[in-house]
């Protein structure tokens, strides 16, 4: 990365930062997509299945990678302040701390998962394919929370095409296996949805261990060292992470364990509804992708700006992400309103699962407005290190006023299902007038700290 100058050069190297990883994003999230998608070919049952083991997962999965991913604000303020040389003990104790996080994820999983499932209302087979689904899954988490602290070093670079270079590489991977694993083609087992669970764990080692070749082989990110020499644990580093990791990965986990939350809230309802919400709700994350996308790109050049003293530079790239990232939501929208037969014919082959999803999908319309303003404002908060207020925003906006309504909803009036989407779309657009203004109160404060030291 280098200093701009002009709005011409900020958005090239805006777009030179953001494309790659929206590649890399639709390419992740094409993971959990064609789990989701092939497993609903296999049957509703089995979608079901999948859609509540997604829902215990995904949030633990995005809320302790949003820890390790206080890498990119911390390497960029690294590389902005000429410091590079401190850059490969600080990736080291990244993955220290994934290794950590991980083991605990799999002995905590191990004796809760099954008591969990067991308190639920559901189908005895979609029980069994969530567990299954959750067990095989298990075998990947060592690798993919080790590969979210090496892309976000790899990111933080401004390398960011080789991030959507490995995930391009392992995608076709996790196909490929969810089409032998799934429906047991090529002499393999039929093991439905969860079969999904082996190929997306498969798919993270793959990733890892490419992740590995390329930050030891290629330039620039050899010259760094990362694994030339050997670092112990150093809790003050683990400290300077988690200060700022920590709640980014609560901000994350508010925001997609109340997704998750309303997805079992949501068990009382029929399979056909489940499957319904969960195909919906999975290409709403899909979507989702663009102002993630946004986000991680304004993290990357707001704390470059930020660590280097440029803070006009940082606030113009906020202008430009926020900006982006609403333009596009209204392109999201005008594909949902043409497209959603064609989109909810896509996770299932029978009518009644089909016209449920399209119904759910018009409410998810909602979602990517609010989502192009949030998320972005998020990321760049990242990008000046300020992340505890945004933390007990998301809370606040998802768990204190969101998900209560839709309870209230779905519960107490005749909207049914359909409440619940109402009060997610309600706790995201106040996260997002939230989280709007307290981006503009630090781009003054730090404004005025700028004027006063003059």
């Amino acid at each position: 990365m280098k200093p701009t100058l002009s709005l011409q050069q900020k958005s090239k190297q805006f777009l030179v930062i953001l494309l790659p990883i929206l590649i890399t994003q639709i390419a992740l999230s094409a993971i959990t997509f064609f789990d989701t998608n092939m497993s609903g070919k296999a049957s509703s049952t089995d979608l079901a299945g999948v859609a509540i083991g997604s829902s215990l997962w995904v949030p633990l999965q995005t809320g302790l990678s949003g820890i390790l991913m206080g890498m990119t604000p911390i390497v960029s303020h690294l590389m902005g302040g000429g410091q590079a040389k401190k850059v490969a003990f600080h990736v080291m104790q990244g993955l220290w701390l994934a290794l950590i996080l991980a083991v605990a994820i799999l002995v905590a999983g191990s004796l809760l998962v099954p008591t969990i499932l067991g308190s639920m209302d559901l189908d005895e087979h979609v029980r069994s394919i969530a567990l299954h689904f959750l067990s095989y899954l298990s075998i990947g988490i060592i690798p993919m929370f080790g590969y979210t602290v090496l892309r976000s070093f790899i990111d933080a670079l401004g390398q960011t095409r080789i991030s959507m270079t490995i995930t391009l590489i392992s995608l076709p991977i996790n196909i490929f296996l969810n089409y032998l694993l799934i429906f047991g083609n090529w002499g393999f087992p039929r093991l439905g949805g969860a079969g999904a669970g082996i190929a997306s764990a498969i798919t993270y080692w793959c990733v890892f261990i490419i992740s590995v070749i390329f930050v030891t082989r290629l330039k620039p990110f050899a010259s760094f060292g990362i694994f030339r020499t050997f670092h112990g644990v150093s809790l003050k580093v683990w400290k300077e992470l988690l200060k700022i990791g920590v709640p980014i990965g609560f901000s994350i986990f508010f925001e997609t364990a109340v997704f998750a939350a309303t997805t079992l809230l949501m068990s009382r309802f029929d399979t056909i509804t489940i499957a319904a919400h969960q195909a919906a709700m999975n290409f709403a994350t899909t979507l989702y992708m663009i102002p993630l996308s946004i986000s991680m790109a304004l993290t990357i050049l707001v704390g470059f700006e930020k660590g280097s003293g440029r803070l006009k530079d940082a606030r113009q790239y906020s202008i430009l992400g926020i900006g982006s990232a609403i333009a596009l939501s209204l392109v999201t929208a005008v594909v949902l309103l043409a497209a959603g037969k064609f989109v909810a014919g896509l996770y299932s082959d029978e009518s009644n699962v089909i016209a449920l999803t399209q119904h759910f999908l018009i409410y998810a319309i909602f979602f990517q407005i609010s989502d192009a303003i949030a998320t972005p404002v998020q990321g760049a908060l990242r990008g000046y290190k300020d992340v505890n207020p945004a933390f007990i925003i998301t809370f606040i906006s998802y768990w204190v006023i969101g998900l209560p309504i839709g309870y209230l909803l779905a519960t107490y009036t005749t909207l049914g299902a359909y409440g619940f989407w109402i009060g997610l779309i309600t706790g995201l657009a106040v996260g997002a007038v939230l989280l709007l203004a307290r981006l503009i109160k630090v781009q003054r404060t730090h404004s005025e700290s700028i004027t006063v030291a003059a």
